[in-house]
């Protein structure tokens, strides 16, 4: 008998165990998400001979962006010695903590060692993208001077796709908000719902306002390429900019497919009056927004 009566709480106690487990794994991952690799870009013109003072100095460099990544989320610096110059960024995403920040540009140095673009060291990536942060450098004087702010490096869309009629309505009314909210915000990031989807943008610190809200409408207008056009989520990495949004939940909408084949629901004419509608108002309150903000360059990030 006492024996019996003690199972049911001994299975409960179990459960209970296995539940707190699944959840610390759970709040693991979601903490540590924005220190997982997204891309690296590797130099355009490597060099073919190894250079132990280049390679000093990019240790020197990304020391120095640890330790100024609990004082700031973008960081423009330039390390030399008497034959090179390097000039580098870091950024990390607004919405993350200084501790979080310095975790996720932590992992820079981690990333260069495993020679992901070669074995020699002069072929290091010139950039580093994980989820919540991003380094960016060359040398001064380079070949890898230009930048092009609306210059897409790398973009992933989920195969899961809707195609149901008031999906893309209720897409381009979120990308509305974001690049409204990201052109007025004052600090180039921006994040919001809108009915089940999230989304968010972040451009670089050096762009200003108006460069922001061309590279966030640049990222937009990918986003609606057949690419990513039905996909439920997807991350746009452009060279000034950042650009993502998540379905979160059903809405009503049951028609998922892994191959985009168009709207099976819903009028082409319809979707196209949301857009131009949406796209008027987002232009005009954009234009009003740089006509005072222009000719400054942000300065708090």
């Amino acid at each position: 008998m006492g024996t019996s009566s003690r199972n049911p709480l001994i299975i409960l106690h179990v459960y209970i165990l296995c539940f707190v487990l699944i959840l610390h794994h759970v709040n693991t991952i979601t903490t540590n998400n924005h220190n997982n690799l997204v891309y690296t870009q590797c130099p355009n013109h490597p060099s073919p001979n190894i250079d132990p003072s280049r390679s000093s100095l990019i240790s020197s460099l990304f020391q120095e962006f640890i330790n100024q990544s609990t004082q700031s989320r973008f960081f423009e610096t330039i390390v030399a010695d008497e034959q090179t110059a390097i000039s580098g960024t870091f950024q990390c995403r607004y919405n993350l903590s200084p501790n979080e920040c310095r975790s996720c540009v932590s992992k820079f140095p981690i990333i260069i060692s495993k020679n992901i673009c070669g074995k020699n060291n002069n072929n290091l990536p010139s950039r580093i993208q994980l989820f919540g942060c991003y380094a960016h450098y060359q040398e001064e004087n380079g070949l890898e001077t230009n930048s092009r702010p609306n210059q897409l490096l790398h973009r992933a869309c989920s195969k899961r796709k809707i195609k149901k009629h008031g999906f893309e309505e209720m897409k381009y009314a979120a990308f509305s908000g974001l690049e409204n909210g990201v052109m007025t915000s004052g600090s180039g990031f921006f994040e919001t719902n809108y009915e089940s989807i999230h989304v968010l943008a972040q451009c670089a610190g050096s762009l200003r306002a108006c460069d922001c809200g061309e590279c966030v409408d640049s990222a937009v207008k990918i986003a609606y390429e057949d690419e990513c056009r039905y996909s439920i989520s997807g991350e746009i990495y452009l060279e000034g900019c950042f650009v993502s949004y998540d379905y979160t939940s059903d809405h009503g909408f049951d028609g998922y497919s892994d191959e985009d084949k168009g709207i099976r629901d819903g009028s082409p004419k319809l979707v196209a009056i949301v857009v131009g509608g949406l796209a008027v108002v987002s232009l005009g309150l954009a234009l009003c927004y740089c006509t005072k903000s222009c000719g400054k360059k942000r300065d708090d990030w």
